[in-house]
């Protein structure tokens, strides 16, 4: 077997890294310092449709949906106004729907199910990493086993080991940002509400938490998530012992409903990021290179899509068919995503937790406007929902005639254009995202001549479309269209530029960079 790659952390990041990498024929020793997996706690819970697909791709995507609470309406309200209902229509058959709830303690452990059915996944518990070098060919890691002290070898390393990250401060990478004073106490609770259907449910200035926020979420099992903002001096432990948890719990869910109370912990939210993704042969992902608010679960879920950016990219390496520039590309796709979500978390938290009178008296203004005027309704800052990153300025992207024209603005309706993820359609029976993976796939429209793909390239899967997911991204009949295997568009091009831009549009996506912005 040739050397692995690296990863620590055995977490949603790592493992999803590691079994990705597998599939595509690399083997992987993942470092995680537990001795064990322990099964507590919701923490991160709320999954975005496409970042399912990556899961998919693992393997667990389907598995994680049927585990959770899929869930299409939203309501918050202001003290005892309900001032917003949103609401997510319901996807075609066969499609993911648009946020699931699954803890991620469950995620976790399908995810080490499917992780133990890869020959090529070495996971080992109780293993610390304790120190790290790189030179020309790879990366050691010093590592204090059950055995004792050893060094573990390999050819590159993904970082996926937390917030707290050892292989960062090992880099002695600065992890700049700012952390909020006020803390915020989640519990999961067991109770049979009534509710009419699972719903996410946001509460600014509740009578029973004024001033602060509380938020209430539904998850398997009849268990609910709740979040409550609460003063920093706030102590847990005195509060389970004087009764004031309980009371917490029942001014949410009313003193009629019996409950369970299944874990409670308290959290400082910090919005922070390392200043690069990749040291070398070391690339950070997840909560060790970029920590955020949970609100808008822009978390877990871009932790994910870091993993797959990496996976890909090493893969690539690996196998000899990347450019020089592709591993780059990780720190200027993923970074650019990072910065986005901190700015968007940033502008939530600063609706959410004021930090002076200017700032509060705005948030009391848009919400007492809300009870009655509807255009005050979408100045209500709860967390804009997670959602993929647009890499119209990356560099794997070959810019195309509407590129320009579309803002990149979060929450934008995004057109399928170079740079944004390919939508998912239907090839008859068969999902069109189902088909990517391994390979770089060129979309034919379905009047296009079947290309030459260069040996210069990797290979290469060819997909002819029918009219009506050739319609859906905008395709010309004799066009085609080039996705890279995390389903990114990168390209789209017209029958006249097939044969002398193609291979170019291909090359420019595995990283051959330079040599192709010379040429064009």
């Amino acid at each position: 077997m040739s050397e692995p790659v690296l990863i620590v952390g055995a977490g949603p990041v790592g493992l999803t890294g590691a079994i990705l990498l597998a599939r595509q024929g690399i083997p992987t020793i993942v470092l995680e310092s537990r001795e064990t997996r322990a099964i507590i706690g919701s923490r991160a819970i709320c999954v975005q449709r496409d970042i399912l697909d990556i899961l998919e791709r693992a393997g667990v995507g389907r598995k994680i949906v049927d585990a959770g609470v899929t869930w299409y309406s939203g309501r918050m309200f202001y003290r005892e106004h309900e001032v917003v209902v949103m609401t997510f229509p319901e996807p075609p058959p066969g499609q993911f729907p648009p946020f699931v709830n699954t803890p991620q303690n469950i995620i976790e452990q399908i995810l080490e199910d499917q992780a133990a059915r890869e020959p090529l996944v070495d996971l080992r518990y109780d293993h610390t990493v304790v120190a790290l070098s790189q030179d020309d060919d790879g990366v050691t890691l010093s590592v204090d086993t059950p055995g004792g002290r050893a060094d573990v070898r390999g050819t590159h390393c993904i970082a996926a080991d937390g917030s707290r990250s050892t292989v960062r401060k090992l880099l002695d990478l600065p992890f700049e940002g700012r952390s909020f004073d006020d803390k915020f106490l989640i519990t999961d609770i067991r109770a049979k509400l009534d509710f009419p259907v699972p719903e996410r449910r946001f509460y600014f200035d509740p009578e029973w938490n004024p001033g602060r926020q509380v938020l209430l979420h539904p998850q398997p099992d009849s268990v609910w998530r709740i979040d409550w903002q609460v003063p920093e001096d706030f102590d847990l432990d005195t509060e389970r012992e004087n009764g004031g948890l309980h009371a917490r719990v029942r001014q949410v869910i009313g003193e009629g409903a019996d409950y369970e109370l299944i874990w409670a912990s308290l959290y400082r939210f910090h919005q922070r990021r390392v200043p690069r993704m990749r040291v070398d042969r070391v690339l950070l992902a997840g909560d060790a290179a970029h920590v955020m608010s949970p609100f808008g679960a822009r978390g877990m879920n871009s932790g994910l899509a870091d993993a797959e950016n990496a996976a890909w990219k090493l893969a690539a390496v690996r196998s000899g068919w990347a450019g020089p520039d592709l591993l780059d590309t990780y720190d200027t796709e993923r970074g650019a995503a990072a910065d986005e979500n901190l700015k968007v978390t940033a502008t939530t938290m600063r609706f959410l937790v004021p930090a002076d009178d200017a700032e509060r008296a705005r948030r009391k203004d848009v919400l007492e406007r809300s009870i009655h005027d509807q255009a005050a309704r979408s100045e209500i800052n709860s967390g804009k929902l997670s959602e993929p990153f647009w890499y119209l300025d990356s560099p794997l992207t070959t810019p195309g005639a509407d590129t320009a024209a579309f803002p990149t603005e979060p929450s934008v309706p995004r057109p399928p254009i170079p740079g944004v993820i390919c939508p998912d359609t239907q090839l008859g029976e068969t999902r069109l995202r189902d088909t990517f993976g391994v390979n770089f796939t060129v979309l034919l429209g379905p009047a296009a001549t079947t290309p030459e793909v260069p040996d210069s390239v990797p290979a290469t899967t060819v997909v002819r479309l029918t009219q009506e997911a050739a319609q859906e991204l905008q395709l010309a009949p004799t066009g085609l269209a080039v996705v890279r295997p995390d389903g990114y568009l990168a390209a789209k091009l017209t029958e006249a530029r097939t044969r002398t831009d193609l291979p170019i549009a291909l090359r420019r996506a595995c990283g051959w960079v330079h040599q192709e912005a010379t040429r064009t």
